[in-house]
């Protein structure tokens, strides 16, 4: 007996490859061929607010580190002769109230008295820069930092003022007063919002 091989219609055949090898453009869904463009996301711009009091935290640490610097070079060596040496440098009158208080206070000085000063300006600037830092990052963990370092430093400022009043302590106190209300004013309001947002999401 003879084999029947048999085989399937070209027409089947034809149909198959065509149905999926060969696919009219104008049959193409619009959604394969063409992505709908998307506007980029809009520039998120910086709290003008708070570069303002990170310029004015990174001029602090920037001049508690010269003073650091100042006090660490004057180690071991006779402050109240250099300030002499300078006074007379400078033609000023070392009679005078003013230079004669500054020449006696600085017989005061040792050693161990410019290490302390060294540490704690140090220490300041140290602080200053992380706070100068995280605000222009504007990071929440650093305007509740500088929120509360401002709030501790405000009696000690205002008890300096009543006990001898300058332009230089009225000044730095109005800075710091601005610097703690417009930072309260951000918290509070950042806190309302997030308040705001949990109460308006409905109940699971």
């Amino acid at each position: 007996m003879a084999d029947i091989h048999t085989e399937p219609p070209a027409s089947v055949t034809v149909e198959v490859a065509s149905g999926f090898m060969q696919v009219p453009q104008a049959q193409v869904p619009q959604a394969m061929t063409d992505s709908p463009s998307r506007p980029a996301p809009p520039h998120r711009r910086h709290n003008k607010g708070l570069i303002l009091i990170a310029a004015f935290k990174l001029a602090q640490a920037l001049l508690f580190a010269a003073v650091g610097l100042g006090a660490f070079k004057l180690l071991h060596k006779d402050v109240d002769d250099l300030l002499e040496h300078l006074a007379n440098h400078l033609r000023f009158n070392q009679e005078a109230g003013f230079v004669k208080f500054i020449l006696k206070s600085a017989a005061l000085v040792d050693d161990q008295m410019l290490r302390r000063i060294v540490r704690a300006v140090f220490f300041y600037a140290s602080l200053d820069m992380i706070e100068a830092i995280g605000l222009y990052l504007e990071k929440v963990w650093a305007e509740y930092l500088t929120l509360a370092v401002t709030a501790s430093f405000l009696p000690w400022e205002v008890y300096e003022i009543f006990r001898h009043i300058t332009v230089v302590r009225v000044s730095l106190l109005a800075v710091n007063v601005l610097v703690f209300i417009y930072l309260l004013k951000l918290v509070t309001e950042r806190g309302k919002r997030a308040n705001g947002a949990g109460s308006g999401q409905p109940d699971a």
